[in-house]
């Protein structure tokens, strides 16, 4: 058993966040960040060095365009099983509390009426799997699916190969749709369990309210543990009020990870332009506390 598997349903965890932001105010376009981990080893180990010293215990590695199809975007398609040990080579000297790799959506098109279709997306995820491999990582964090097809393939590519623990997460409207309305958190929730995913999870662009309604709608529809990523938008260079939004300051953070926790969250994750001190100080305000479902 994976250690983060004696955590479920336990404790309140933060996983570190996205480093796009960071790479980008150092002048990475998104084509380079893919290969940052083999060409600019260093760039990645000092963003990640400052996303670890916010005491955040769960280190997502920088491997989310793993697949093949990701990496075609950009020539380095039969480079994935370098750019997988590199990214967690780098990761895993930090020696984290747990080590999780990202693999992101595929980005390929979807017939779910061709098997054919159907089976070259599911070997993209097994592929993945496989040249991140299972030693040393203590889960699979499947970011941004795209559908429910999407969902089912990954899920089946990644239990063809392993069983190591899977984070789900679907980038989610305010009203709980994704896929571009087509689909529910709920079902791709439901779908989750069916398809043995061990966490199930939504990111999303919203207000700490609506945030909170969709975190209880989907620990209702679930018994897995549950993970919220919330973006956090550019903070103002001044603001004419008094009264500052929640995002603004990682001082929000506190009220933030309070509501969310009990609305049913386990594993929150700040994402968007959130810098490392968004992400120390949700950390900070879940450290020791048990999670309420």
């Amino acid at each position: 058993m994976a250690d983060i598997q004696l955590r479920f349903h336990k404790d309140m965890l933060v996983l570190s966040g996205s480093l796009s932001h960071a790479f980008g105010i150092q002048g990475f376009d998104e084509a380079q960040q893919i290969l940052l981990p083999v060409i600019e080893p260093e760039v990645v180990e000092e963003t990640l060095r400052l996303q670890l010293a916010t005491g955040v215990p769960c280190l997502v590695a920088p491997t989310g365009a793993i697949t093949r199809a990701r990496l075609a975007h950009v020539r380095a398609s039969e480079k994935d099983a370098e750019i997988a040990q590199a990214a967690l080579r780098i990761a895993s000297a930090f020696k984290p509390q747990h080590l999780i790799a990202k693999i992101g959506a595929t980005g390929l098109p979807i017939d779910p009426s061709s098997k054919s279709s159907l089976v070259a997306n599911r070997d993209q995820y097994a592929r993945a799997a496989t040249v991140l491999g299972e030693e040393g990582v203590d889960a699979f964090f499947l970011d941004g699916m795209a559908s429910l097809d999407d969902i089912r393939c990954a899920l089946m590519g990644i239990r063809k190969e392993c069983s190591t623990p899977v984070f789900v997460s679907v980038d989610a409207a305010e009203d709980g749709t994704f896929a571009g309305g087509r689909e529910s958190v709920e079902d791709a929730a439901r779908l989750a369990v069916e398809f043995e995913a061990d966490v199930f999870g939504f990111r999303a662009s919203a207000a700490p309210e609506a945030l909170c309604s969709l975190a209880r709608r989907v620990a209702d529809a679930t018994p897995l543990p549950l993970l919220v990523q919330f973006d956090v938008p550019e903070p103002p260079a001044r603001r004419a009020t008094l009264n500052p939004g929640p995002f603004d300051s990682p001082d929000g953070m506190v009220a933030i990870a309070r509501d969310l926790r009990a609305a049913g969250a386990q594993f929150l994750r700040a994402t968007g332009k959130a810098t490392p001190a968004y992400t120390g100080a949700l950390a900070a305000s879940v450290a020791g506390l048990d999670c309420v479902r």
